[in-house]
């Protein structure tokens, strides 16, 4: 296989090479192309790197009814050039979508005891510390482990889930996954296969973990044409329930591995920064500590631990929620226009052209939200009292002022769990340790990339583990 290879990775390295000098002549012009995202709030069409971008400054019915001659994959597919990153299934085929927004949703309550145990073990491992002994932590690096330990807890069982090597490659993955993208996203259609082949990670990185996966679908597979679908001691997870849809070609190793992949894809780092987030709001505003400790305490005592009495948590779920209105990036929910359409006031957004949804200017707006600009933890519970709905105001709840997950039925499927485990995380490092920032620093500023906002991925935080 080598020696077929050869011949044609020295002519595409010229290509390579003679593209990217002729990407850098003409820099400072593609630099004005590109200018930032916000500029989008004022003016209705922006020309951003060879795409139209069309901010909707306000949700309303009316948006969404518009979004629906857009398609949020055809968006997702270019943004992370998903037919090379992860694989052209998932854009043509994506059945694991309603796998994850029933099956996997249904199954949170049946296996919450093994995601809490999975998430006390992770804690225990990458946060030693000992009571009365301040340890500094960088949150962002245990978030993330701690995640692909839950989440693969539920996505392919023990022991895999604690396998270093697999939870190695599996946390890397996405990076290489925007990696690559930002790679390929420079180059024309013609060079993106073989871009996407030779100069990305990605291809090694499915590699080697179809060397840890693959045995375990192989058996799977066997077991199931052995004796049906249902066969003693079925293992009650994601993979399970993907190969209970699977059908013909969709039922190999490569395939499975791949949607395997795109779960993680889409979990851990998402998930990861929520709660750093978190928990860097949470070491910054020191007052919501005893309030919530004792909500969590008190919910804790007398139900005990499951995902019950974890969405009891409003004090908690309202917290996390404020948190991540705080921190939204510049636009969310985008989608890419199928067809030529012409809005109320006569602006005609032409196929091809990519909406989003101007959420930060929505979360930041006086009309919506009183004292946009200040953190209230409780902000989102009061709202919930006044109203005499609090369910209607949860972290997961769809509405048209709060779209972090989306809104209508392309909202994001795993929001359930992805919000189970933040509250889960959160409420134990509530009752588990006190935290605080190195030497009273004050809370790390956001990172801003290309209208992206994420946590400081260098901060740390300081935990001490409370006497029991």
């Amino acid at each position: 296989m080598q020696e077929q290879e050869r011949p044609v990775l020295p002519i595409f390295i010229v290509f390579v090479a003679l593209y990217l000098v002729s990407q850098w002549l003409r820099a400072e012009t593609h630099k004005k192309m590109t200018d930032t995202i916000s500029i989008a709030y004022l003016k209705c069409l922006q020309w951003r790197g060879g795409w139209w971008w069309s901010a909707v400054p306000k949700w309303s019915t009316k948006s969404r009814r518009r979004l629906q001659i857009s398609s949020v994959l055809e968006a997702v597919a270019e943004l992370v050039q998903l037919d090379y990153m992860i694989g052209r299934p998932i854009r043509i085929d994506p059945y694991h979508v309603a796998v994850v927004r029933t099956t996997l949703t249904r199954n949170i309550g049946i296996r919450f005891s093994d995601i809490l145990d999975e998430i006390s073990t992770a804690f225990s491992e990458v946060i030693p510390a000992g009571e009365g002994e301040w340890t500094s932590v960088p949150v962002i690096e245990a978030a993330v482990k701690i995640i692909c330990s839950s989440s693969n807890r539920l996505f392919v069982g023990l022991p895999l889930c604690r396998d270093p090597d697999y939870r190695r490659l599996t946390e890397e993955y996405a990076s290489h996954v925007f990696e690559g993208a930002h790679i390929i996203n420079v180059f024309p259609p013609l060079l993106r296969p073989l871009v996407g082949r030779y100069l990305t990670k990605v291809p090694l990185t499915l590699k080697h973990i179809k060397l840890h996966i693959g045995p375990i679908i192989q058996e799977r597979l066997a077991m199931d044409e052995r004796y049906g679908a249902d066969w003693p001691d079925k293992p009650n997870d994601y993979l399970s329930w993907l190969l209970d849809e699977a059908q013909g070609h969709q039922r190999t190793v490569h395939d499975l591995a791949t949607r395997l992949l795109a779960a993680n894809f889409a979990s851990i780092h998402t998930t990861a920064n929520a709660f750093t987030q978190a928990l860097y709001d949470l070491a910054c505003h020191p007052e919501y500590v005893e309030p919530l400790r004792e909500e969590v305490e008190s919910i804790v005592g007398s139900k005990g631990w499951s995902k019950e009495s974890v969405a009891n948590m409003r004090m908690v779920d309202s917290f996390i929620k404020e948190s991540q209105r705080m921190a939204a990036s510049a636009v969310l929910m985008n989608r890419k226009v199928l067809r030529d359409f012409t809005f109320s006031n006569g602006v005609v957004v032409p196929a091809g052209t990519h909406l989003a949804v101007a959420v930060r200017s929505m979360h930041f707006d006086e009309a919506l939200y009183e004292n946009p600009d200040t953190f209230d933890g409780f902000r989102f519970m009061s709202m919930g009292q006044e109203g005499g709905d609090t369910s209607k105001h949860s972290i997961a709840a769809l509405g048209l002022d709060y779209v972090v997950f989306g809104n209508g039925r392309h909202a994001c499927p795993g929001r359930f769990f992805a919000v189970s485990e933040i509250k889960v995380m959160l409420a134990y490092v509530l009752i588990s340790y006190d935290v605080k920032f190195p030497d009273q620093r004050l809370r790390p500023e956001n990172i801003w990339f290309h209208g992206i906002c994420s946590p400081d991925r260098m901060a740390e935080v300081m935990f001490r583990k409370r006497a029991t």
